[in-house]
């Protein structure tokens, strides 16, 4: 498959500095975009995996965006370097190693590019790492500060995740998945009508694409056992642990939930609360199970619950 021609000059483009890159990389971003996202529509229809359709139009574009910010990343270290043979390198590597993208014929639907796309986020923001605690399971800004044991340092921290998840994070990820207002508008609809049904799906995929994401963990960011959390609570130390590690694995939050719960009776036990806005300045009505489980696989009827907040 041939890709679009580049304008003149621009395969050739060289960056000698950090500073440099940065300047080539902001002016030349459309067409950077393009030859990712055409590398990766290649590659997928090497793989047998390809259909000429919109959802896999805007699967392709999706990962495009992620292959570009990996180049992004990684630039700024590499120079000098030609900007697109830079790219095609980091094109390269992620395409030759097992399993390089999570792909999942469900994960095309409207909920799949949703879930998929803000974990993929949440592995290069820490707004979008902490604002999963939010859209799977319905928390608050308190809860997550309460439930991760956060100090007064690390708790701002926390607060001004959300606001700037509110203000732009939020938007920005929806437009890089390609969600449209009408999908976002069936999600909610869906949600409204069918909530034990979507939760459920959602909760499925999730097992799906945590599974693939958490291989972007650090090494030193093994799941613990009970008596390791206990103590690393008591400690008092490890927060970015705790921030990262638990907003990827439903099973060790459910065991720092339980660990913690004499200090947690006000909040019940995550499960998957699925959110698809952002949390509003002030408070969030959420619905959630009645009976609630001690981790992300008990499911039951609604009920509501007003989560208050603020930024």
């Amino acid at each position: 498959m041939g890709l679009r021609e580049e304008p003149p000059g621009t395969l050739n483009a060289f960056a000698s500095t950090a500073e440099e890159f940065d300047r080539l990389a902001a002016t030349m971003s459309p067409e950077l975009l393009d030859r990712a996202t055409g590398q990766t529509r290649q590659f997928l229809r090497e793989m047998g995996q390809w259909a000429d359709d919109v959802a896999h139009e805007k699967l392709a574009l999706r990962w495009g965006y992620e292959l570009l910010e990996r180049f992004l990343v990684c630039g700024r270290t590499e120079v000098p370097c030609r900007l697109f043979f830079l790219l095609d390198s980091v094109v390269a590597k992620t395409f030759s190693r097992p399993d390089p993208f999570c792909y999942h014929k469900d994960l095309l639907s409207p909920l799949g590019r949703f879930l998929d796309g803000l974990t993929s986020r949440a592995v290069v923001s820490r707004d979008a790492l902490i604002a999963l605690f939010h859209h799977w399971y319905g928390f608050g800004q308190r809860q997550v500060v309460r439930i991760l044991g956060l100090g007064p340092v690390e708790s701002q921290r926390v607060y001004k995740n959300f606001k700037r998840w509110r203000q732009a994070g939020w938007r920005r990820v929806v437009d890089e998945i390609g969600l449209t207002g009408e999908e976002l508008e069936q999600l909610e609809q869906r949600k409204a009508r069918h909530l034990p049904e979507i939760n459920a799906e959602a909760e499925d995929l999730l097992r799906i694409v945590l599974a693939h994401y958490r291989k972007s963990e650090p090494e030193h960011f093994p799941c613990l056992t009970r008596r390791e959390w206990a103590e690393l609570f008591v400690e008092d130390c490890e927060y970015d642990y705790r921030v990262w590690h638990l907003a990827l694995c439903p099973d060790c939050l459910a065991t720092v939930y339980d660990v913690r719960r004499g200090r947690l009776t006000d909040i019940p036990a995550p499960r998957v609360d699925l959110q698809i806005r952002p949390l509003k300045k002030g408070g969030i009505v959420s619905l959630l199970a009645a009976k609630r489980g001690g981790g992300i696989g008990t499911r039951t009827g609604p009920t509501q619950r007003l989560s208050r907040t603020s930024a």
